[in-house]
């Protein structure tokens, strides 16, 4: 079956009207949730790796830059 040709399923030819639309209480618990999930990711500490690895990045720009040969694509 050529799927390039096959016709949509229902769902996909409906009117913009004709949308499902979730009740308002289940988008208020999907956005609390999604908001709480957000907050841990911000508020996670960094871990050390990534802190080691952003001072060796930072050291070697410094460095290129007093020699005069930074990379101005950046």
């Amino acid at each position: 079956m050529n799927l390039m040709n096959a016709d949509p399923p229902e769902a996909a030819r409906a009117e913009p009207d004709d949308e499902m639309m979730l009740d308002p209480r289940v988008q208020e618990s999907i956005g609390r949730s999604l908001k709480a999930h957000y907050d841990d990711l911000v508020n996670a500490p960094v871990p050390d790796r990534f802190l080691v690895l952003l001072a060796k990045l930072e050291d070697t720009e410094r460095r290129l830059k007093a020699q005069g040969g930074a990379d101005e694509r950046a």
